[in-house]
């Protein structure tokens, strides 16, 4: 099962009591606050869930590997999350 934006809302809405339009902008909002601070190249840190990290990736060398020719792969930034103890914990618990 997927967990949606859309189910994300709803679960909101159910357990806090909100409306639907007022979970709609809390939900928008936390993802909103999320983005810009990655954007930054901050650190997301969420008590007994885990830590959101950007990360520099330097240029390399790499090969298409269909046409066999040589190119250089782009320097970029990379997303990277580390779960909590708590959250692996929970996530490898007997079924």
């Amino acid at each position: 099962m997927t967990l949606t934006k859309a189910e994300l809302v709803s679960i909101v809405s159910e357990k806090c009591s909100f409306s639907r339009q007022e979970s709609v902008q809390i939900v928008d909002q936390v993802f909103q606050i999320l983005k810009e601070t990655l954007e930054k190249g901050e650190k997301v840190k969420i008590s007994g869930f885990g830590n959101f990290i950007t990360r520099e990736k330097r240029a390399r060398k790499g090969r298409n590997p269909k046409s066999g020719v040589n190119l250089t792969i782009a320097a970029r930034r990379v997303l990277t999350f580390k779960p909590s103890q708590k959250l692996r914990k929970v996530v490898n618990q007997e079924r």
